[in-house]
């Protein structure tokens, strides 16, 4: 029986996908897996027996991902899960900042005690007027599983766009629309379009990527929205060009005490997947990638140990081992099962910086003195018998 703790609500359509086999507790100490959202785990211990934490969601800030890696924790996130929700706010938020809408609204509010506002409304609704978005140049930065939407639904909407990601992936290449511009640079966008959001992770390449360098390549009156990560942006150089006119709005869904008090910025309190649909998706995708790992040993969208999938297991048992990327390491492991005189009838190896993984089929069982020592070798971080 494999034990699970949930750090946050987890969605019942999620939970609903594990078997017999899995056992909810309320003790994280007795967890195998934990799955959670927005719960800070950078100051927890984990017990020895934590092998995998997945996160219903893309963002990974509140998991200390390489304390989790030298533990031979593997962490997962659910990519792609909450998209379409981000997307459809994506579009919210180009209809805000093209449209007065949030002014006319609070005029309606303050208004709405007038017995003629039906005819006051047709004076004061000059004060609201906004331009069309149907023709605009939008340039999307970062084509991943949201930015893909973002520039397809830009497209359907009547835009120019212009879509920019130096590792776009072949999947994503496919589900881009054909009339999709696709550049080389960030620069090419910031000189080319009336808007520009960004759909990146944070990276040291990409941390205050917007700011006033890049802002005054810009055209005059670009309107900037930013629905992926609130550093992105430099909020100093943000609010003196919002004050200068450079920037006609900034749409972001990572207020903080200083864009909330910004004239000219439209915020939304983190609303990109809060959907029920995206909070369905994303625990279903986190359920199974932890049943994948425990079952089969196969990692996929791992964000600190490299995705390897080896299939079924078809022999007498399988081992998987959790290690540091050095050399002389799998002729070590691998020693181990041929002083036993054990043959391997299937082996990976993956790695992905500091780190590595192996998984081993073999013709016998794994055996207790077979996990210790492959426990022993240094370098070894974790060693788990799947089957």
């Amino acid at each position: 029986m494999v034990k699970y703790n949930c750090l946050n609500k987890i969605s019942p359509v999620g939970l609903a996908n594990f078997t017999d086999q899995y056992e909810q507790t309320e003790e994280m100490g007795n967890a195998e897996a934990v799955l959670v959202r927005s719960a800070a785990m950078h100051d927890m211990e984990f017990g020895d027996n934590l092998v995998a934490i997945a996160r219903a969601g893309a963002g990974v800030n509140n998991i200390p991902l390489d304390k989790c890696a030298e533990q031979g924790i593997v962490v997962f996130n659910t990519p792609g899960a909450n998209a379409n929700g981000v997307k459809e706010l994506f579009i919210n938020g180009l209809m805000m900042a093209a449209r007065d809408i949030k002014g006319g609204m609070e005029w309606v509010e303050a208004n709405k005690g007038d017995e003629n506002i039906n005819k006051t409304m047709e004076k004061a609704k000059s004060k609201f007027a906004g331009t069309e978005i149907q023709g605009k140049k939008l340039g999307v930065i970062g084509l991943g599983a949201i930015g893909v939407l973002v520039a397809n639904a830009g497209k359907s909407l009547g835009m120019e766009v212009y879509g920019c990601d130096p590792f776009l992936s072949i999947d994503h290449a496919w589900e881009l629309s054909h009339d999709i511009k696709h550049v080389n640079t960030r620069e090419e966008i910031f000189r080319e379009c009336d808007y520009i959001t960004v759909h990146v992770p944070a990276l040291p390449d990409t941390k205050g990527m917007i700011n006033k360098e890049s802002i005054a390549m810009m055209k005059d009156g670009v309107v900037i929205l930013n629905y992926a990560r609130d550093i992105l942006v430099n909020d100093d150089d943000m609010k003196e060009a919002l004050e200068s006119g450079k920037v006609k709005k900034y749409v972001t869904d990572f207020p903080n005490a200083k864009t909330a008090n910004m004239a000219g910025v439209i915020a939304t309190p983190h609303l990109g997947a809060s959907t029920a649909e995206s909070e369905d998706n994303c625990a279903v995708m986190a359920v199974k990638e932890i049943m994948d790992y425990m079952e089969q040993g196969t990692i996929k969208n791992s964000v600190n140990y490299p995705a390897c999938d080896a299939g079924v297991c078809t022999s007498q048992s399988r081992i998987t081992v959790n290690h540091k990327n050095i050399p002389n390491m799998i002729s070590q492991l691998t020693g181990v099962f041929s002083a036993e005189g054990i043959n391997i009838e299937n082996m990976i190896n993956k790695s992905r910086g500091d780190y590595a993984y192996s998984v081993f089929d073999i013709e016998a069982d794994a055996s207790e003195e077979i996990v210790a020592a492959l426990t022993a070798i240094e370098g070894v971080l974790r060693v788990r018998v799947v089957k």
